[in-house]
């Protein structure tokens, strides 16, 4: 039978129908290769991981050479950089830090490791505060105990990168290098004419006729007071410099100080005449020189190896000991809440404590505290809880990093001893607040007029669109007058002063801890390896582990934290923005300084 075929003409699809058949058909396949490619991409991105996290341990060559490269931002612990396993050049595009716990490590291990033959610095500059900086030469220093060589080789030097060259056997630099040695600066930049040009109304209230913070949005110069405490820091901080380099370099403070004053450094030339360098070469010359001494004579034999590199290597010491002592990091601007961004959440700092004082095994905290205050809400919050850590029995030992001033010597005040460096920020004992009002700038500059319908006589008090009234005025004077009363209550307290003596030392006054140990601020001068014998002395250890708060975050976890990004924005703009940072900070104090805040005038970067 023949088969019947259909002649009935096909219906003709409308313009409407096709119209949306294509745009379904296209989301659909859409969607469907969106999530295929997603798929793949999860499958990789946790194949790249799984990969990255079972990496074999960096193998360390016999004859090596520990590299020394610090012109990074150095912070107290810092992530690792997922991209080191890949090399420089991919390494370079993630912005990090390098972190001082890193390197202290790594410089303790170098002196007993057979395979590390001694450490090349190349280091021409320093990212970091002073005393981090010595932290880092004092360890040094103790490598050279070991009887290893230290050699170092920049093509020019900044005062910071000299600083800690300078400990070196041999110091070199190339011979059209320039050397910078010159003394210490201290710039205030004064941001009061621009508020005046913005017709911004800045009101200051505060206690302690030191507590300059505030002076640079209130005033167009520096006050006599202010000017006195900076004088004294600044000679504190470069007399500690310059008494370990002329340590190291067999030369009288005299004749230091006497290069810096008639600017006799600048060329190679200079620089060796005057005894600051040993000689001027070229890389080649520092290759050879290298090889010398590690006893090769193939140059693909020598092995320098970076921080990044050689922690990789390390061996954590095993110990069968039940005790333990806590280490707890409490960096960054004092603020509530928690940790972000580079700032130290009182919120977060309170878990880490209790954390720890609630660990039967934790006999001692070392509560290492680098910041420059904050927030005195928060800085009275975590006070309390070292308060509680104390009551629980543990013995709290404070080691302060390149500031611990304002807030952060009110949350370090109540502890059992406390440990600074010579050229620690300190003190700083006083308390502002600052007010602004916009009600000008929106009028004059913007033609915006503000109308206010309220309740009650203050309820647009501090809302910035208004200047306080001398009523408010009062009333806040009274708030800072009353937290000044609670801060130096508290410093007596914990220091065994009167509070009148601690009045005299406070009003906002900033001390080097070379000067603050003399006045009962400080009980010793030392680094944190220091607070760490002293935490074990007053708890009667002779056997313990350190157990650090917080624990060190993987690069995975630190990706899923939403704060990740603004701390590699923060890490980006100090790297692009170098000597000028302090720039952008100034202004970032202005914007986040609301409430009562307990903090320090200024941050100084060893450059």
């Amino acid at each position: 039978m023949d088969q019947e075929i259909n002649t009935t003409p096909k219906k003709k699809e409308s313009n409407a129908k096709k119209f949306w058949r294509i745009v379904l058909g296209t989301m659909v396949g859409f969607f469907f290769s969106s999530f295929i490619v997603s798929i793949f991409s999860t499958i990789m991105f946790i194949a790249m991981i799984v990969s990255m996290s079972n990496i074999e341990t960096v193998k360390v060559y016999d004859n090596s050479i520990l590299k020394l490269d610090l012109q990074q931002p150095i912070v107290e612990q810092a992530e690792d950089n997922p991209f080191d396993i890949f090399g420089d050049e991919f390494s370079q595009y993630y912005q990090s830090n390098i972190g001082l716990d890193d390197i202290l490590a790594c410089i303790k291990s170098a002196a007993n490791d057979p395979k590390i033959k001694g450490i090349y610095i190349n280091s021409p500059s320093l990212n970091c505060g002073w005393s981090t900086a010595r932290e880092i030469r004092q360890a040094l220093d103790e490598f050279k105990a070991s009887g290893k060589f230290i050699y170092s080789y920049a093509d020019s030097y900044s005062q910071g990168g000299y600083y800690i060259s300078s400990v070196a056997d041999e110091v070199n630099m190339s011979t059209t290098g320039v050397m910078e040695f010159k003394g210490l600066a201290m710039q205030v930049m004064f941001f009061k004419g621009l508020l005046d040009k913005l017709d911004v109304e800045m009101q200051i209230i505060r206690h302690g006729k030191f507590k300059s913070a505030v002076e640079p949005y209130m005033m167009d110069h520096m006050s006599e007071a202010n000017r006195e405490q900076m004088t004294l820091l600044a000679n504190t901080l470069w007399a500690t410099a310059v008494e370990d380099i002329a340590a190291s370099r067999n030369l009288s403070k005299e004749e230091l100080n006497q290069i810096a004053d008639e600017m006799l450094l600048g060329t190679a030339t200079n620089a060796i005449k005057n005894k600051l360098v040993d000689k001027a070469c070229y890389k080649s010359d520092v290759v050879a020189d290298l090889m010398k001494l590690v006893n090769i004579t193939s140059e693909d034999d020598l092995h320098l190896t970076t921080i990044n590199e050689y922690k990789k290597a390390l061996v954590n010491e095993s110990t069968n000991a039940d005790d333990e002592i806590a280490i707890i990091y409490a960096n960054g601007q004092i603020t509530g809440g928690t940790s972000s961004n580079g700032n130290m959440g009182s919120e977060t700092v309170v878990k880490l404590i209790k954390d720890a004082y609630t660990n039967d095994k934790v006999k001692a905290i070392v509560f290492r505290v680098n910041s420059p205050g904050g927030d005195g809400t928060a800085s009275d919050i975590i006070w309390h809880e070292i308060e509680q850590a104390k009551k629980a029995g543990k013995i709290v030992v404070t080691s302060m990093g390149d500031y611990a001033a304002s807030g952060g010597y009110y949350i370090s005040c109540n502890s059992d001893y406390i440990i600074a460096q010579p050229n620690t920020l300190t003190g700083s004992i006083g308390v502002f607040g600052m007010v602004p009002s916009f009600q000008k700038t929106l009028k004059n500059k913007l033609g915006v007029n503000i109308e206010v319908v309220s309740t009650n006589k203050h309820a647009d008090a501090a809302t910035a669109f208004r200047p306080l009234d001398e009523e408010e005025i009062a009333i806040w004077q009274g708030f800072v007058d009353d937290f000044y009363n609670v801060f130096t209550q508290r410093v007596a307290d914990g220091r065994g002063m009167t509070q009148d003596a601690v009045d005299s030392i406070g009003q906002g006054r900033v001390w080097a801890g070379a000067d603050a140990i003399n006045i009962g601020l400080v009980d010793a001068l030392g680094n944190i390896n220091d607070a760490i014998a002293k935490a074990a002395e007053l708890a009667k250890l002779d056997n313990y582990k350190l157990v650090y708060y917080p624990e060190k975050k993987d690069f995975f976890t630190k990706l899923m934290e939403k704060n990740n990004d603004k701390n590699n924005v923060k890490t980006f703009i100090q790297n692009e923005l170098g000597d000028q940072y302090y720039i952008y900070e100034g202004l970032n104090q202005l914007k986040n300084s609301d409430g009562i805040q307990a903090l320090m005038p200024m941050q100084i970067q060893f450059k």
